[in-house]
Formats: structure tokens, sequence, C-alpha cells
């Protein structure tokens, strides 16, 4: 067993969906894509997972919800900051 290919964060998931829907995969740099998930991860509760199909399954609908709001929140408030950090250097 390897746990960087059997165990991940269900949140990966979310924040990478976040991302698309936002259309941020098309328009932001890979750097910018990694510290973004980086500091979204960073703020929301870790739910490790072996298989996709669990959550499906098992996961109550109000609680799946709930991870998506806060991955909105989280998003939000990551994006912003790095924003605010490249704006500060494109000054300097």
């Amino acid at each position: 067993m390897t746990l960087d290919n059997d165990i991940h964060n269900y949140y990966e998931h979310l924040i990478l969906e976040r991302i698309q829907e936002l259309g941020l995969d098309k328009n932001k740099t890979k750097d910018y894509l990694a510290d973004l998930c980086c500091l979204t991860l960073n703020q929301v509760p870790p739910r490790y997972i072996r298989y996709e199909v669990d959550m499906s399954f098992y996961l109550p609908v109000a609680e799946r919800l709930q991870m998506q709001m806060n991955v909105i929140h989280a998003v939000d408030k990551a994006q912003k900051f790095l924003d605010e950090q490249e704006t500060k250097n494109s000054k300097s």
C-alpha cells in the first residue's frame, strides 16, 4: 500500500471542481493554482477517503452542501489573498 495512491483528501476533489467552475484553470498559471489549492486546503478540515464511491453513498446531502459552501468560501478567501499579493508585487 502507498498512501499517495490509496488515500486522499475528499476536499481536493471539491476544490478542483470549484476552480473549474470559476474557469481559473483556463486563465491562471500552474503556480497560482498550486498556491490556491494549498491555501484553500489549509482552511478546510481534512476528510480522508479511499474511494470516491464511499462519499457518494454515505455522505448526507446536508453535509455535502456544507462542504461545498466551505470550499466556496475558502477558495474565494485564498483567491483574494493571492490577487492582493500579485497587486503588491506588481507595484514593487
